[in-house]
């Protein structure tokens, strides 16, 4: 249980401040409901269990497998006997009750069903029916648990709660529990924001799924193989706030697995041009070496002519070396700039665009060494070299912006380096087979950029 260190007096005299409350009871059976028929479409389910259990009291809370709610409502769909055919027509029913894909694990796929809920196989299920069945969950577990509740108070006179459940694999965790998918008559969530542990600590976040712990309690009792599929948890104190289990349901904006680790994957891959904007606004904070380390390294990876390795990047860790480099670049460039009949104002406009290599946190400068480039006796295809290698430069200067993108860093390319590569070879002390491509500023973004909406590619692609 998580805290954070606002501090409450142990004794508390002011209303005002949050009251002490708590979700566990000090005494809890789980007993089962025995004696139950195997159910059909259209049996009487509340009628089984009032004449299984005529002990039920006002208070119990009541967790029924969602099995025998399906068969009851005649959510039984007719298959093939033959395994194969039976299971292509599994993974057909699955299809269909699916509103999203989430994850596909071997032959597994993990899904949003219609009920919102995310699970394996939308929740259909071939166990405990007939071999020429599949069971799909209730249509509306919550309708179901409200309805077995109305009945059980009609012909018993008891106030009890319904919990319906079904059985679930959890992110982080090995193994299966049965968890609330149907709840009516009780608060499934308690919720601790606000209230003071027994150290004076304020709790900031917990909140306890109380409708999910009661299935997973009462499964204890009920198992998979011995035909118990209802049980009867009694001695907590019930608060019915209205709330059922769709409540449990995590928003899919809140949902940090809404997608499976291959869907992640897939999506990265498809985002990862994209996801590159150019940043010119970065935070003060430190930017980690070994992301940078390692954005380099896949920038390395690109294709080069000759089985060479063309490309340097030099990281300017040094900041008199970077001032030094670009206050030379800087009056190079207004030296340009004057001589081009600009006034001061547009001079010193055009001059603050270069201002960002100042302000970066980190500067990369890529360069082109073409050793291994071959040399031809014409011009021509001396030239096709040249632009060979440069395309080459290109995209390991391309790799290490999405690399860095990748790494939750903003960048941005200058070309500034290209128009003063004497300058930049004096000052840093590189001969003249150093071909500067640019500048890099790299950083935290001071907001997160946006990825890019990809188009279509118009004219930008011409198919012949």
């Amino acid at each position: 249980m998580w805290t954070r260190p606002r501090r409450w007096p142990a004794r508390r005299s002011n209303s005002l401040e949050p009251p002490l409350s708590d979700h566990a009871s000090a005494k809890l059976e789980i007993l089962p409901v025995t004696g139950l028929p195997e159910f059909r479409p259209g049996d009487d389910l509340t009628g089984a269990i009032v004449t299984a259990a005529p002990w039920l009291r006002s208070g119990d809370v009541v967790v029924v497998t969602s099995k025998i709610v399906s068969k009851a409502e005649g959510r039984l769909v007719r298959v093939p006997t033959d395994p194969e055919a039976r299971d292509a027509a599994r993974r057909d029913l699955v299809k269909q009750e699916a509103v999203r894909i989430v994850a596909r694990i071997a032959r597994t796929v993990i899904t949003q069903n219609r009920l919102g809920i995310v699970q394996a196989a939308s929740g259909i299920d071939a166990s405990n029916v007939a071999g020429d069945e599949v069971a799909l969950l209730p249509a509306d577990p919550d309708a179901s648990a409200l309805a077995l509740r109305n009945g059980l108070r009609e012909r018993l006179g008891v106030e009890v709660a319904v919990v319906v459940t079904d059985t679930m694999g959890r992110a982080w965790r090995v193994g299966q529990t049965d968890n609330a998918i149907g709840a009516s008559g009780l608060r499934v969530l308690h919720a601790y924001r606000g209230t003071i542990d027994g150290q004076g600590n304020e709790l900031a976040v917990t909140e306890v799924a109380i409708a999910d712990e009661l299935a997973s309690a009462a499964d204890l009792v009920k198992g998979k193989l011995g035909g118990t599929p209802v049980a009867v948890v009694r001695g907590l104190v019930l608060e019915d706030d209205g709330s059922n289990a769709r409540t449990l349901i995590r928003p899919l904006e809140e949902d940090l697995f809404r997608l499976g680790a291959n869907e992640a994957i897939a999506q990265g891959r498809r985002e990862a041009v994209p996801v590159r904007r150019s940043v010119r606004q970065f935070s003060d904070a430190p930017v980690s070496p070994i992301s940078m380390r390692r954005a380099v390294g896949s920038a390395l990876t690109a294709p080069a002519p000759h089985h060479t390795h063309p490309v340097r990047f030099v990281w300017l860790r040094d900041g008199a070396k970077r001032k030094e480099l670009l206050d030379a670049m800087r009056e190079s460039w207004q030296a340009d700039l004057n001589g081009d009949e600009f006034t001061p104002e547009q001079v010193a406009k055009r001059l603050s665009r270069g201002d960002i290599l100042y302000r970066a946190p980190e500067i990369v400068i890529p360069f082109l060494v073409p050793d291994g480039a071959h040399t031809y006796p014409d011009a021509r295809r001396n030239d096709c070299e040249k632009t060979m290698f440069t395309v080459a430069g290109g995209a390991a200067v391309q790799g290490l912006l999405v690399a860095l993108a990748a790494e939750g860093l903003g960048s941005c390319w200058i070309g500034s380096t290209i128009f003063a590569a004497d300058i930049v070879r004096d000052v840093l002390g590189l001969d003249e087979r150093w071909q500067p491509l640019g500048s890099v500023a790299i950083g935290i973004p001071l907001t997160e950029p946006e990825p890019r909406v990809s188009a279509t590619p118009g004219e930008g692609l011409l198919e012949l």
